[in-house]
């Protein structure tokens, strides 16, 4: 039967259960609709592993890649969505004005980029500020370091983006990251790598797994096995016991919903606006303005307060997009439940 569970050797904690998740629920609700995590996302539905559960659920639009939910086996789009420990979204790429969640309940994102023509700090606040608001910890990982001639600068440069965020340089096809981010991947814990295509996202996966095919990896498609490509967001359990999330390379990341994230990356920009002399100072013209004076001292530098107005006003824009598009949606199931009522019945 379609969606019908299998045996599968994995216990929850394998999976990332914790006290956080457990806390949700009380023994009956675990023994009536076992708990399952997302593993993998699919046009058609969701892939979900348990203890001694696999199972296929519908797609639902508020579920995403590293869920936990309770399994209603007999209705698997009915599986109640258990709090998130973290959330990774961004706004969907398009016109439609609609937040496309990336992944949830990530303990530490691996922010990758390369020590070439790929490394951008623009980029790299952009990817920090949407860990922050996740949730999650954020660590920045330069790859590629064998062909850099100026491996010390890039670091520098990664380090200036928040003094929060732990740098580290390797090179990804050694054994190097088995080691440089075992302070991260300890047993139970979930980490993301999230960067550009070809930065060498999938060559870290695979230097965890100490495989060069991360689909022969414990958590994997039965109708794949054997071929790995990125084209879609799934949970790999590797050895050493944690859970490694690959994804594709995004080509747009818009935020929205993001103010406190942006704020914790440019937490020295927001540090100086309190000692302005006006509440509602714009830090343009006005005098008494502490960040422009740090400005002009050398203490801050004018690009950085560039992109931190930049994505101020790119989170305010499609934050505001994305509320009118709630505030829409909420006015037409209104208008649609009461047409629903006042409908005439059948005799």
């Amino acid at each position: 039967m379609a969606g019908e569970p299998d045996t599968v050797p994995v216990t929850l904690e394998q999976l990332g259960w914790g006290p956080f998740f457990a806390a949700q629920v009380d023994a009956d609700e675990v023994v009536a609709t076992p708990p399952v995590r997302v593993v993998t996302v699919h046009r058609s539905g969701f892939r979900v592993l348990g203890e001694g559960i696999e199972a296929k659920v519908p797609p639902r639009a508020d579920v995403t890649v590293g869920d936990w939910l309770l399994l209603d086996r007999d209705t698997p789009a009915a599986s109640r969505t258990l709090e998130r420990s973290s959330l990774l979204k961004r706004r969907a790429p398009g016109h439609d004005r609609q937040v496309q969640l990336i992944a949830a309940n990530i303990d530490t994102v691996f922010i990758v980029t390369s020590c070439n023509e790929d490394f951008n700090i623009a980029r790299l606040e952009r990817y920090v500020a949407l860990t922050f608001e996740s949730g999650a910890e954020p660590v920045i990982v330069l790859t590629k370091t064998d062909l850099a001639t100026d491996v010390a600068g890039f670091v520098e440069a990664a380090r200036g983006v928040s003094d929060r965020v732990a740098v580290v340089a390797l090179d990804a096809r050694a054994e190097e990251p088995g080691k440089a981010l075992a302070e991260w991947c300890r047993p139970g814990r979930t980490v993301a790598f999230l960067g550009s295509s070809g930065v060498g996202k999938s060559t870290l996966t695979n230097a965890l797994a100490g495989t060069e095919d991360i689909a022969t990896q414990a958590v994997r498609e039965a109708d794949a096995r054997g071929r790995h490509t990125t084209t879609r967001r799934q949970l790999y359990m590797v050895p050493g016991g944690s859970i490694v999330l690959d994804t594709p390379g995004m080509r747009e990341l818009q935020l929205a919903d993001a103010a406190s994230g942006i704020a914790d990356v440019f937490e020295d920009i927001e540090a100086l606006t309190g000692d302005c002399r006006f509440r509602d100072c714009a830090h343009d013209t006005e005098p008494g303005c502490a960040v422009q004076q740090a400005v002009a001292e050398g203490r801050l530098d004018r690009e950085r307060l560039a992109r931190w107005r930049k994505l101020q006003e790119e989170d305010a824009h499609n934050s505001l997009s994305l509320n009118q598009r709630r505030s829409k949606d909420r006015a037409f199931g209104k208008v649609v439940r009461q047409a629903t009522k006042e409908k005439p019945r059948n005799r």
